[in-house]
């Protein structure tokens, strides 16, 4: 009786360990699915020429780092709009490839890739990134961009 007992406890035991690391697993696939469906979508959004849905991708405190140091969410959209944008549209379209998530705990990750623009007769131009994921209440957004 005491070895069933023993026995039911380990069972019950591994059937609880594999459970869980396959709950983790799951949990970490959908983390890794969001942050990159988003990214896609933001990139349809740049192709559309609606900026506003693009910066939707990052917070109010978002910085992205510059030769002179990291600047804010303001400066970002500015930046968009005098250098990659001609009035609504965009000079190219925006293409991300070869994104890899590294989950930093529940709320934060590591995206990097890399960007291609493209199009409208001009040289296509490509680099990489690296970007730190914050979760928010509307989902996964840009918490800091290093781009180059």
């Amino acid at each position: 009786m005491k070895n069933n007992s023993r026995r039911y406890a380990f069972l019950s035991f591994l059937f609880l360990a594999v459970f869980t690391m396959q709950a983790r697993a799951q949990s970490t696939q959908s983390k890794e699915a969001a942050i990159i469906a988003a990214m896609k979508n933001s990139a349809n959004d740049w192709n559309k020429g609606d900026l506003d849905s693009f910066m939707k991708m990052y917070t109010e405190s978002s910085t992205m780092m510059m030769p002179t140091g990291p600047v804010g969410v303001g400066s970002i959209r500015e930046l968009y709009e005098k250098k990659y944008f001609n009035g609504k549209m965009p000079k190219q379209n925006l293409y991300y490839d070869e994104m890899k998530v590294t989950l930093l705990g529940e709320n934060y990750a590591l995206l990097t890739g890399k960007f291609t623009l493209s199009g409208n007769n001009l040289p296509e131009r490509s680099g990489r990134y690296s970007l730190v994921m914050v979760y928010t209440k509307d989902g996964w957004k840009i918490l800091h961009d290093h781009s180059g």
